[in-house]
């Protein structure tokens, strides 16, 4: 009779294994607290896991690599004077991760942020619910990258 490989639902350990193989996570830079705090909640209400979380740039290029995050949601204002280069930087150290960029004021940043590589844009300003789609579909999307 063949060993089964997957985890009882009385094997707690393997459940959680299992899960966490699945769970989409992120890793957070902003330099507010409160913007911190906030995203924080929005995504454990989506089931999106926090991997990590930096008020800074050289924190969150450093830190973020050994998150092995999914998706990396970073502050434009956070960004060095060249965010095309700073963007560059952080794609090398994570290939795999989604690159959302969090904008405070939809401008020309909003194109910026797009060129200077990253994968998608989210205005700061928009509802929770707004924020959440973007975040979802951004998950959904990892499968596919």
């Amino acid at each position: 009779m063949a060993e089964e490989k997957t985890p009882r639902s009385s094997d707690a350990a393997g459940e959680f294994l299992l899960y966490a193989k699945y769970m989409t996570s992120a890793y957070l830079a902003d330099a507010s607290p409160d913007e911190l705090s906030a995203l924080r909640l929005l995504l454990q209400d989506i089931d999106i896991e926090i991997a990590g979380e930096a008020r800074d740039w050289p924190t969150a290029l450093a830190q973020a690599p050994d998150s092995n995050s999914d998706i990396l949601l970073i502050d434009w204002s956070l960004l060095p004077l060249s965010p095309t280069e700073a963007i560059k930087k952080l794609r090398k150290a994570c290939p795999a991760a989604l690159v959302i960029v969090l904008i405070s004021h939809l401008d020309a940043r909003q194109q910026a942020a797009l060129s200077a590589g990253a994968d998608a844009f989210i205005s700061k300003g928009e509802l929770p619910e707004r924020l959440s789609e973007h975040l979802r579909a951004a998950a959904a999307s990892i499968g596919s990258k």
